[in-house]
């Protein structure tokens, strides 16, 4: 049986549906430029070139530009444009927050068979490739699989829903940083060591280990930012 309509009269259901599904998609598709560096933070983003390059229409793609700004993940200046936001130190600490308390959770609780490991062993190889061919954002995308894959030990498709969008932040705050290899590189060894732990089903371990891997990644995230700020203002902000 056909579920009742939840749309507006003025909206058939299928119509409504499929909109939708088109605005979904193009968000999506949007916040993965972001993540993978494509879109830099405080970059302009032409509404023309990119309602061409989609193939939708400009109503469609403000519609976008609308969600992924409550997302925090663009910025509106008024008479200037929409640009990809730049986050600040402030939502830099929150972030971190956030993921001291969902994944040291996640792995501290995790259930020893869980098919998560092997995400998290899949995301390992993949950064000792991409280490190897001098790849390093890729590494950076290996890294953010790794953890993703951490939270997955959680089964919360809530939280994965959460962990993905603040991996698309702290992309952005990677990305101002200019320096792949001086950030990624110390944690292609750390990941490996903690799915030995991991595997090795040291789950309490693994959590303390990863707490203190977190704060380390915080601390130095922090210090290149605070001090990569100074030396020029950036575009979109203000």
């Amino acid at each position: 049986m056909t579920p009742p309509a939840t749309t507006t009269p003025s909206a058939p259901p299928a119509a409504a549906a499929g909109a939708q599904t088109l605005n979904d998609r193009v968000a999506e598709l949007i916040r993965q430029k972001i993540v993978k560096g494509e879109f830099s933070p405080g970059q302009r983003l032409s509404e023309a070139a990119l309602a061409d390059s989609f193939e939708i229409s400009r109503n469609t793609l403000r519609e976008v530009f609308r969600t992924l700004t409550k997302e925090g993940l663009l910025k509106h200046a008024p008479n200037r444009g929409v640009f990809v936001a730049v986050p600040s130190i402030a939502s830099i600490i929150d972030i971190y927050r956030v993921r001291r308390l969902i994944e040291c959770q996640a792995l501290a609780q995790a259930y020893p068979r869980h098919p998560a490991k092997k995400h998290m062993r899949e995301a390992v190889e993949m950064a000792l490739k991409c280490r190897e061919a001098g790849d390093w954002l890729g590494v950076g995308t290996a890294n953010m699989e790794f953890h993703m894959a951490i939270v997955e030990l959680a089964d919360s498709e809530r939280l994965n829903n959460l962990f993905a969008h603040i991996l698309v932040e702290l992309r952005l705050a990677f990305g101002l940083l200019k320096d792949p290899e001086f950030l990624h590189a110390p944690y292609v060894d750390m990941n490996t060591k903690l799915l030995e732990l991991i595997e090795a089903g040291k789950f309490a371990e693994g959590s303390a280990a990863l707490n203190d891997y977190l704060v380390h990644s915080e601390r130095i995230v922090l210090a290149v930012y605070a001090r990569s700020m100074p030396e020029g203002g950036v575009d979109g902000q203000g």
